[in-house]
């Protein structure tokens, strides 16, 4: 059976699976420690090294999972986080994913070699909606190959762009291309992290694969519908507040970008412009 055969099943299996249930999942049950689950991130284009710190400093003074920030700033993020336990994260093919495989392989070797722990890669995001599955396929593979084990690899799909069926084939790539997470957003396109998307690629990928949300976390509560719905890593910029406990109350904005179930595109009740 080619890869094209295998992800036509399994993609039918996890849509049917999803009808069948509502995409209900286990979730997290007890107590949760919020501050393990974060990517504190930064990766706005004007960041500056004062910035970068600061974000280090509270990543290390909450014991979060990692620091993301973009490639020119991985190697002052490595001196940063050392002797901690906060591993040094970086984006690649960041934001678009346009570039092509050797490049990213090339990025991620340079990255790791800068001290590097965890790689962002966004997808070739056209290839997909183009139906090129092998050169998605490809894609991840470079740079999976690329870290040769020493760092992990998410795979950023950008699922605001894709259809489910599309998430489905692209978890599904990610997971034989040996990724170890797949992961929503860049939060730099038209959305982020849906509840609905992150039960659909927990879905896909099975229990033992990461899924990180990212893009319109910025809250507890949103934090812990992502948790509940199957993510084990979280992308956002405020995982102080997230910890702190704060709570985001939004009003409707009639933006039109409700599913078809009638559930807000972020995961929550009702939102407000700065959502997207």
């Amino acid at each position: 059976m080619d890869i094209n055969e295998i992800i036509k099943t399994i993609t039918e299996q996890v849509i049917a699976e999803i009808n069948k249930n509502g995409g209900a999942t286990a979730g997290e049950s007890g107590k949760v420690n919020y501050a393990k689950y974060i990517d504190h991130t930064l990766l706005k284009p004007d960041a500056t090294e004062a910035k970068i710190k600061k974000v280090c400093d509270e990543a290390k003074q909450y014991n979060f999972a990692s620091v993301c920030v973009n490639p020119s700033y991985i190697e002052f993020v490595a001196k940063e986080l050392k002797g901690s336990p906060v591993n040094p994260c970086v984006v690649v093919g960041f934001p678009l994913g346009a570039t092509t495989p050797a490049v990213k392989a090339f990025e991620t070797n340079e990255v790791i070699e800068k001290g590097a722990k965890e790689v962002d890669m966004v997808l070739n995001i056209g290839a997909a909606k183009s139906g090129n599955w092998s050169l998605v396929e490809e894609d991840v593979k470079a740079v999976v190959h690329a870290s040769r084990g020493r760092a992990l690899v998410k795979v950023i799909l950008e699922t605001c762009l894709l259809t489910d069926e599309e998430k489905v084939k692209a978890c599904t790539i990610c997971k034989l291309a040996g990724a170890d997470f797949v992961k929503t957003s860049t939060g730099f396109s038209t959305g982020g992290a849906t509840v609905e998307d992150v039960k659909l690629m927990r879905a896909t990928v099975g229990e033992k694969m990461g899924v990180k949300a990212s893009g319109a976390v910025r809250d507890y509560e949103t934090a812990k519908k992502m948790i509940e719905a199957g993510a084990t890593r979280l992308g956002t910029s405020s995982g102080v507040e997230i910890v702190s406990g704060k709570t985001e109350k939004h009003e409707c904005i009639n933006c039109g970008k409700c599913t078809s179930a009638g559930a807000c595109p972020t995961g929550n009740v009702s939102v407000n412009k700065s959502v997207y």
